[in-house]
């Protein structure tokens, strides 16, 4: 389930991150759902404990998942509307990059196609 790029600028904890939310805002990974341990997770892709526990940890500061003694751990209800919110967060890094293509002189149409062109790949 999880791929690990060891050739990656991203150091593994990051990764395994990513994945998780890319999972969740996807619906691989649903509200509620079981988390594998991080035992089994570090034994299944032959990582360290402690990388796999540092994304975890990391994974339960940002509100995503949490964990119930001796039950396990689990995705959070608000995983999704966090993220959702986090990403249209993160819409206004766009401005300066759009700003540049403009002074470039990439037109707004350019612009616009680029974006109805990746809505289509990612909905194949």
């Amino acid at each position: 389930m999880f791929q690990i790029d060891n050739q990656s600028r991203y150091p593994v904890y990051e990764q395994i991150v990513q994945q998780v939310e890319k999972y969740i805002l996807t619906g691989i990974f649903s509200p509620g759902e079981k988390m594998p341990s991080v035992r089994s997770l570090s034994l299944q892709m032959n990582l360290n404990p402690n990388t796999v526990q540092r994304s975890y940890t990391e994974l339960d500061r940002k509100g995503l998942i949490y964990s119930s003694s001796g039950v396990g751990t689990f995705i959070a209800d608000s995983a999704p509307e966090i993220l959702y919110e986090e990403r249209r967060n993160s819409m206004q890094t766009l401005k300066p990059l759009i700003q540049e293509l403009v002074i470039a002189g990439i037109t707004k149409e350019e612009i616009i196609k680029m974006i109805e062109k990746i809505y289509e790949e990612d909905n194949k």
